[in-house]
């Protein structure tokens, strides 16, 4: 995957379309988000970023079944692609390869 281009809120998305599985639509994402970071969101931001996701391949969509509670609307559900995944790993492996790479002492007394 050698261009990958992913924003940190973009990578942060992807990984909160994952936690939610197949219950991840914008306002889920937004509650999760506020749930996991302790900040809110606007939902405007997270469509922006979900749309972007699917057109570069990370996410795909489907609507979901019609609730009467919603009044007949469905809602537009994403999920992670092969492709998304990947990228989420390779993001990991990377991160993890260079923060091994830190030396314990750069670590350490930093207050």
């Amino acid at each position: 995957m050698q261009n990958l281009k992913l924003g940190n809120f973009e990578e942060l998305v992807l990984l909160l379309v994952g936690v939610l599985y197949d219950q991840a639509y914008s306002v889920a994402i937004v509650e999760e988000y506020k749930k996991q970071t302790g900040k809110s969101i606007n939902i405007s931001a997270i469509h922006t970023v979900l749309y972007r996701l699917e057109e570069k391949g990370f996410l795909s969509s489907k609507l979901g079944e019609s609730q009467a509670s919603r009044g007949g609307k469905r809602k537009r559900l994403f999920f992670l692609t092969a492709y998304g995944a990947k990228a989420l790993e390779e993001i990991q492996s990377l991160r993890d390869q260079l923060r091994y790479q830190i030396p314990k002492l750069a670590l350490q007394n930093l207050s």
